[in-house]
C-alpha cells in the first residue's frame, strides 16, 4: 500500500474553516479554534499535512502557474508556446497573484505564516514546535524561491497580514524586496530546517517529510541558482556571458557540501538502479525531496497522472504526452560516454538506437524497442508507417492507433507492473530532488571554484551508476584536462541526460542564460519511419502484423525510410532576453500599486540587485 499519510488535507484548518463540529463544539470561534488545534499535536500535524499538499510540486516539478509543462520549454519535448514564439506579454506569467486567494502563491504563504504563528503561540513541547515550524519554513522558502526565479525580488511577507479596514489594507500594500534580500530570507528559513529536522525520520509513516539534508540540499539549489548567470550583471560587451561572483559560488559550494554530509549521515545516496529507483516507494536513498502519491480508487486517492498521460495512449487511457523530439534523441552520447564524432562506436541517423548511453534505452521509447510495460516484459513498441495499398505509394498508415507525433515516447518512470486497467491510478512518487542532483550541483560549484579534480569525481559517480563504460583512463568518456569552463559545459550536458523529462532542463537553460545559443533559430522536429512495402516481409506490412515481434530491430530498419518533420508549425524558436525575468502582471500592479515593474518590461525594478 502506498504511503500517503502526509498528503491528506487537514481535517480542521484554522484559517480556512471556522467550524469543525466533531472537535470544536461549543467554543468561541473567534479565538478558541487556533488554541484547540495548536495545543493538540495530532491536529497541528494535520494542518501541516495540508501545507505539504498545497505546496509540494507535482510530477515534472510543476508548482502551479504559467510554467505548467517545463518539458516542452526545452528541446526535450514540444508544444506551440508563446515562450518560444517570442510573443510573451506582461500578463502571461501571472504566478505572483497578490490578491487574497488560498490557491495562489501569497494565499499559500499566508496560510504558512498563520500556521507558524499559531504553533509558536500554542502549548506543544518546544521540540515538537521546532520540528513543525521548521517544515513550514522549508515550504515557505520553497514558495518564495519559486517566485524569485520567475520575477526576481518580491514582497517578503513573514507574518499573516490583516486586511480588515482601510488602514490594514493600506499596510498590506508592500513594495518588492531586493532579490538579495529574498535569497537571504529563503536561506534563513532553510537553516531552521537544517538545525531542527532529523537526518532521517524514524517512522515510515513520515516518509516524504523534509529532513535536515533535504533542507540543506534545497539551500544548495537556491544558492547555485543565485550564483548562476541569470542573477549576475552581464558583461557590457557580451550580455550572454555575465561575469562571475566568486563569493556566491563559494557559498553555494559550502551549502552543497553540508547537504552531502547530512544526507550521507541519514543514509541517502545514489540508488543502485537508474530506472528502477522510481519504484522504490519508501526509504529510497535517491529521494532527497519527494512528493508522495498513492494508487487508490477512493476518496483519498492521489494518483500521479504522469504515467497515464505519458505512456502510449493505446496502452491505457492517457494521451502519449512528453514525446521526445528528434533533436533530444540525438543528444545522447554513445555507451562509451563520448559523442559520436569521438566514439569508438559508429553512429548514423538510420541506426540511431545502437550503442547509446544506457540511459537512452531507459528513457526513450523508440520504434522496435522491447519495453517492459503492462506486465509484459517482451512488449515490442512499433511506431512505423506502412503502405497499405501499393496503388497509392505515397499514402501511409500508422501501425498503431494514435501513433506518436515525434516517432518516440518517453519511458522514464513508467511503471512496468501497472496493468492497462489500472494505469489511471498509478501512484509512483515524484522525486523533486534526487541525490544525483545534489552531486551535480556540487560538481558545478566545484568547477566554478577551481576544484576541477572534485568536479571530475562527481561526474564519474553519475556516469558509473548510469552504466557507461569506464574506458582505459577510468574517466567514463569524459575528456581529460578540462578547464573550469569546459567542465561546466560537461556538467550541463550531463544534467540534460540524467534529468531528462524531469522538468529540470528549462530551469537550467534559464539560469545559465543558454536559450539564445542553444535553441534560438531552431525548429524542433520529429521523425516518421515509412516501411517499404514492396521489399519488406509480409509480417511487417499486413494487418494484424502477424509475426512482426519476431523481427529484430536491425532487420526492421533495413526496410524503413527516415523522414524528418517540423513540430513547431514552421516557426523558429525566438526566446527573448527579457524572459530571464518575467514581467509583473498588470492585475498584480493594479491590486498593489507599490509593486515596481521589472526592467525590460517597461519598469525600473532591477532583479539583479
Amino acid at each position: 500500500m502506498k504511503i500517503y499519510k502526509i498528503l491528506i488535507p487537514a481535517l480542521c484548518l484554522a484559517t480556512v474553516f471556522t467550524s469543525c463540529k466533531k472537535v470544536l463544539n461549543n467554543v468561541d470561534q473567534g479565538n478558541a479554534v487556533a488554541d484547540q488545534i495548536f495545543n493538540d499535536s495530532t491536529l497541528a500535524v494535520l494542518n501541516l499535512n495540508y501545507i505539504y499538499n498545497s505546496n509540494m510540486p507535482d510530477w515534472g516539478g510543476v508548482t502551479g502557474g504559467a510554467i505548467s509543462s517545463p518539458n516542452s520549454l526545452s528541446e526535450e519535448s514540444y508544444s506551440d508556446t508563446k515562450f518560444f514564439r517570442g510573443t510573451l506579454t506582461v500578463d502571461d506569467v501571472g504566478d505572483i497573484a497578490t490578491s487574497v486567494n488560498i490557491a495562489n502563491n501569497y494565499g499559500k504563504i499566508r496560510f504558512i505564516n498563520t500556521f507558524i504563528r499559531d504553533v509558536n503561540a500554542g502549548t506543544l513541547p518546544v521540540g515538537t514546535k521546532r520540528r513543525l515550524v521548521a517544515q513550514a519554513l522549508f515550504l515557505r522558502a520553497f514558495r518564495y524561491f519559486d517566485l524569485v526565479r520567475l520575477y526576481g525580488g518580491v514582497p517578503l511577507v513573514l507574518t499573516p497580514l490583516q486586511a480588515v479596514g482601510q488602514e490594514a489594507k493600506d499596510a498590506a500594500l508592500l513594495p518588492r524586496n531586493k532579490t538579495s534580500e529574498c535569497i537571504k530570507q529563503i536561506s534563513a528559513d532553510l537553516d531552521s530546517g537544517i538545525m531542527y529536522l532529523p537526518k532521517k525520520w524514524a517512522s515510515t509513516a513520515d516518509w516524504g517529510r523534509i529532513t535536515a539534508g533535504g533542507a540543506a540540499a534545497f539551500k544548495g539549489r537556491v544558492l547555485l541558482t543565485y550564483a548562476s548567470p541569470q542573477f549576475v550583471t552581464a558583461d557590457a560587451s557580451d550580455p550572454n556571458n555575465p561575469a562571475s561572483i566568486p563569493e556566491r559560488w563559494e557559498a553555494a559550494y559550502n551549502a552543497n557540501a553540508q547537504a552531502m554530509s547530512l544526507l550521507q549521515a541519514g543514509g541517502f545516496g545514489l540508488n543502485a538502479s537508474y530506472d528502477n529507483m522510481w519504484f522504490t516507494e519508501v526509504n529510497n536513498p535517491e529521494a532527497v525531496i519527494v512528493t508522495g502519491y498513492n494508487n487508490f480508487n477512493t476518496d483519498t486517492k492521489k494518483n500521479n497522472g504522469y504515467d497515464n498521460a505519458t505512456r502510449p495512449s493505446y496502452l491505457g487511457t492517457g494521451g502519449g504526452s512528453n514525446q521526445p523530439t528528434w533533436e533530444f534523441v540525438k543528444v545522447y552520447p554513445m555507451k562509451d560516454g563520448k559523442l559520436p564524432a569521438d566514439s569508438k562506436y559508429s553512429y548514423s541517423d538510420q541506426t540511431y538506437y545502437q550503442n547509446r548511453d544506457p540511459r537512452f534505452d531507459k528513457t526513450i521509447g523508440y520504434n522496435g524497442c522491447t519495453w517492459n510495460i503492462i506486465g509484459n516484459q517482451n512488449y515490442r513498441l512499433w511506431t512505423y508507417y506502412y503502405n497499405a495499398n501499393l496503388s497509392k505509394p505515397t499514402t501511409f498508415t500508422t501501425v498503431e492507433p494514435k501513433a506518436s507525433n515525434t516517432g518516440f515516447y518517453c519511458r522514464k518512470a513508467i511503471d512496468p507492473s501497472v496493468l492497462q486497467s489500472n494505469v489511471q491510478y498509478s501512484g509512483t512518487d515524484w522525486m523533486e530532488m534526487r541525490y544525483s542532483e545534489v552531486i551535480l550541483n556540487q560538481a558545478e560549484c566545484a568547477a566554478a571554484t577551481n576544484r576541477t579534480s572534485e568536479a571530475y569525481d562527481y561526474l564519474v559517480q553519475i556516469r558509473k551508476r548510469a552504466g557507461i563504460e569506464a574506458g582505459a583512463d577510468n574517466l567514463y568518456g569524459l575528456k581529460s584536462g578540462m578547464s573550469g569552463a569546459e567542465l561546466i559545459k560537461a556538467i550541463m550536458f550531463e544534467r540534460e541526460i540524467e534529468f531528462a523529462f524531469e522538468g529540470k532542463r528549462f530551469w537550467d537553460l534559464r539560469r545559465r542564460k543558454l536559450f539564445a545559443t542553444t535553441l534560438n533559430g531552431t525548429i524542433r522536429t520529429g521523425v516518421q519511419w515509412n516501411i517499404n512495402s514492396a521489399t519488406a516481409p509480409v509480417s511487417l506490412t499486413t494487418s494484424p502484423f502477424v509475426g512482426r515481434d519476431g523481427v529484430t530491430v536491425d532487420d526492421a530498419y533495413q526496410y524503413l525510410t527516415f523522414n524528418s518533420k517540423s513540430l513547431d508549425n514552421g516557426y523558429t524558436i525566438n526566446w527573448q532576453n527579457q524572459y530571464y525575468f518575467f514581467g509583473i502582471p498588470t492585475s498584480s500592479i493594479t491590486n498593489n500599486p507599490k509593486l515596481q515593474q521589472n526592467v525590460g518590461w517597461g519598469g525600473t525594478f532591477d532583479p539583479l540587485q
